[in-house]
């Protein structure tokens, strides 16, 4: 399967995440802050190359690639290269440099569940919105368990997976993962023409 064609399943695997998602939101009341950066700014995140190979085609269509590339095998810092803080001091607040092309794992937490020990449903999300929504979160929780459709984390994971396999078990820190989906394209398109009329695509 080409790289064009991967890019196309797995965005269009976000784009009914993102419709659910907001379903989800609608139903719920639940929210990000404006701003907060907490869960961005964990230095312990894994992801799969997989979920970051549209970023990482859009970088090779730009002329970005071996630009970000290099700044990647430079990186000394755990967080998340696309991710950027609004102060020196605190890292807690920031914003996505390149949110459009985030990764599955950005789209799902906060608004996904998974299954506990005894395969009940439980709401992955951020302490803070469990103590600022403390309402509703815990009224998030109950219609969950009496039927409210969630996205689950295990099943979009194993439908990324069913589009690349080698790529989608594959679990690394994010920055590595990073590295691994601009690789991918680069290595793809070393001794194959640039992609037939996507030159502009910007």
């Amino acid at each position: 399967m080409s790289i064009e064609h991967k890019v196309q399943l797995i965005e269009e695997l976000f784009d009914r995440l993102e419709n659910e998602i907001t379903n989800f939101k609608s139903e719920t009341n639940l929210h990000c802050l404006t701003g907060c950066g907490q869960c961005c700014s964990k230095p312990n995140i894994d992801a799969s190359p997989l979920e970051f190979l549209p970023w990482a085609f859009y970088l090779f269509l730009n002329g970005k690639a071996e630009t970000v590339l290099e700044e990647l095998n430079t990186k000394t810092s755990t967080f998340c290269h696309l991710y950027q803080s609004l102060s020196t001091t605190d890292n807690k607040n920031g914003r996505c440099t390149d949110y459009k092309y985030r990764g599955l794992i950005c789209r799902l937490f906060g608004y996904a569940a998974s299954r506990d020990k005894y395969g009940e449903l439980r709401l992955n999300t951020c302490k803070i919105i469990k103590e600022n929504q403390q309402e509703n979160y815990n009224n998030t929780e109950e219609a969950i368990s009496k039927g409210l459709y969630v996205p689950i984390f295990s099943d979009y994971y194993m439908r990324l997976t069913q589009i690349d396999q080698r790529l989608g078990i594959t679990l690394l820190p994010i920055n590595e993962a990073l590295k691994m989906a601009i690789e991918e394209v680069l290595h793809y398109y070393a001794y194959r023409p640039f992609p037939g009329g996507l030159e502009n695509i910007a």
